[in-house]
């Protein structure tokens, strides 16, 4: 939970200091995986982050993603599924599914 406080405490920096930002939550868990429904990761405008919403391997791609919602202002639902060689190849130790929710900080 402090992680989330401090996902929030970045939330409230930005929006006093008129940066943009999003925030993407792991909002479904099918299987095993890193992080369970609720975890939170603040992405800003120069790709500042705070929270993990995974074990190391998702943050990167939804970092990207955030970029396109903090541009268009449109939430983005975005499904990792942990079992393919997508992940990279990196040969990930929890082979579950993870949908991740992205909005922008309004």
């Amino acid at each position: 939970m402090k992680e989330n406080l401090k996902v929030y405490e970045a939330i409230t920096e930005a929006k006093q200091s008129g940066r943009r930002a999003a925030v993407a939550t792991v909002i479904k868990v099918i299987g095993s995986s890193y992080r369970r429904e609720g975890a939170k990761m603040f992405i800003d405008e120069k790709e500042e982050r705070v929270g993990l919403i995974s074990g190391g391997c998702l943050e990167a791609d939804v970092a990207e993603e955030a970029k396109a919602v903090i541009s268009s202002g449109k939430p983005f639902t975005k499904f990792y599924d942990l079992d393919e060689d997508f992940v990279w190849g990196l040969g990930l130790g929890c082979p579950g599914k993870v949908m991740v929710y992205i909005e922008r900080v309004s």
